[in-house]
């Protein structure tokens, strides 16, 4: 079975409007603020081919203000390239998350060297040629997998789509962060990172019909749809902007070492703890080995992976109508929450198999147990730390912190993958209530130490956060 998602790019109201001094700030890290804004609304305005709007507050532009000072709706004119950035985004994430539903600890590992190599590529060559070069892996990845007649090339090209994926963690949330206004920044992202739960889903359903080859032929679709949308979209203007920045001063906090300086602590634990949370918390032993889950369980592994893929659509539509409404961490918690409660359902139900008791109630108490952890990842943990990680980060540090988040999260997934087998054959029971602890854990983290970020531009969020700890 394969699957099919991944990153999802999108279009900022910056992009479309010209924004004043006071309304859009630059804050950089250091002792000065340089501020681009002519470059960034001339380079935004260029290339979105969008000539004549009218910036006058009147007319109610993208990053215009009306009287009570609030930003007014997206410029209508915008709303197609808005829409075909997005469509690019959401083909990546759904690639990525086919690839995750079928392919174990092989594909971890491309992801590892995907997530190593992310940071500094999307610095030196831009968001949108990064898109470029992780979509060519995807294609390469899924063509491989395809013409397959041995072993080797088959594992190739799982090597292949794990680097595209690795590269999509990254890129896709930061291009859509830096260009998305702030206003429906959590709505867009969240639409577009769930598309990477939408490819999962689908996948199960379609694996169970069809055989592996004729599912990665669907695969490789998404992938030659985002290569199409790629000659439509904009490169992100803050990137553009911080480029001509970097001939003016040096940028001295691109070192990765210079993130755990006083001013960038904060985050870093926060950025790190998330994707620890996120990757540590059972999700790959629920999606690698659901088959010999339900199966031990006495299940349908067939209905299980429908009732999973049906669950999770809802949930993914739910959670991004309300990520811009009760906020990041509002959503976190629950999700987290959720996800304790399925590991303990799920170990719960192995646990009264090991000692003989309600057999007839055991295989329901697992059933719910999977259900309520996937359904639970999928309305908030699944996206939600990836959005944050792309908004809490200076776009000066952004590199070099977003390489080290994805390399942390790449390999907590590959610890999780290759311990799963070792770990159930000790204990299943054990297993899983050793997730949910992880899970409980990450509850408390995110109330004490996560920020909202909802409702803010992201020069806002940088200037709060990295002035806690001056």
């Amino acid at each position: 079975m394969c699957l099919i998602c991944l990153c999802l790019p999108r279009l900022a109201s910056c992009s479309l409007s010209a924004p004043s001094k006071t309304q859009y700030p630059i804050y950089m890290e250091e002792e000065q603020a340089v501020a681009k804004l002519p470059l960034i609304e001339a380079e935004c305005s260029a290339r979105l081919r969008i000539s004549n709007i009218d910036y006058d507050q009147e007319n109610g532009g993208v990053g215009s203000l009306n009287s009570a000072g609030a930003s007014a709706p997206v410029e209508t004119r915008s709303t197609p390239v808005l829409f075909i950035c997005t469509f690019a985004a959401a083909c990546a994430a759904f690639t990525g998350g086919c690839l995750y539903s079928v392919f174990g600890s092989i594909m971890t590992a491309g992801a590892m060297i995907g997530a190593i190599i992310s940071g500094r590529m999307t610095d030196f060559i831009g968001r949108r040629r990064t898109l470029l070069v992780l979509d060519i892996f995807y294609i390469v990845g899924w063509l491989a997998i395809i013409f397959a007649e041995g072993a080797w090339l088959l594992d190739l090209g799982r090597l292949s789509l794990g680097i595209g994926f690795g590269l999509t963690c990254y890129v896709g949330p930061v291009y859509l962060a830096e260009i998305i206004p702030k206003d429906v920044r959590g709505l867009l992202m969240s639409i577009s990172q769930s598309m990477t739960g939408y490819g999962a889903s689908l996948t199960f359903v379609i694996g169970s019909f069809v055989t592996w080859r004729s599912l990665a032929i669907i695969g490789c679709i998404p992938s030659l749809l985002l290569l199409l949308a790629l000659f439509f979209i904009p490169e992100s203007p803050r990137w553009l902007d911080y480029i001509e920045t970097k001939h003016l001063q040096q940028d001295s906090d691109a070192n990765v070492l210079n993130l755990f300086r006083r001013k960038y602590l904060h985050i870093v634990i926060v950025g790190v703890g998330l994707m620890v949370v996120q990757a540590s918390g059972g999700l790959y032993g629920f999606m690698f080995y659901m088959s010999e889950i339900f199966d031990s369980a006495g299940i349908s592994s067939t209905l299980g992976f429908i009732l999973v893929a049906v669950l999770q659509i809802p949930l993914i539509v739910l959670s991004a109508t309300l990520i811009d409404k009760f906020g990041r961490r509002t959503l976190l918690m629950a999700s987290a929450t959720g996800q304790c409660l399925g590991c303990f359902l799920t170990g719960l139900s192995y646990f009264l198999q090991e000692l003989d008791w309600w057999k007839e109630a055991s295989p329901i108490l697992a059933l719910i147990g999977v259900l309520v952890y996937m359904g639970s990842y999928a309305s908030g943990m699944g996206g939600i730390p990836w959005i944050v990680v792309s908004e809490i980060f200076p776009i000066n540090v952004k590199g070099s912190a977003g390489t080290l988040c994805n390399l942390v999260s790449s390999f907590c997934s590959w610890v999780v993958s290759y311990t799963f087998n070792y770990l159930f054959s000790w204990s299943p029971a054990g297993t899983f209530f050793i997730y949910a602890g992880i899970c409980g854990f990450g509850v408390v983290f995110i109330a004490k130490l996560v920020p909202e970020t909802k409702g803010r531009t992201l020069e806002e969020i940088h200037a709060s956060l990295t002035h806690i700890m001056q």
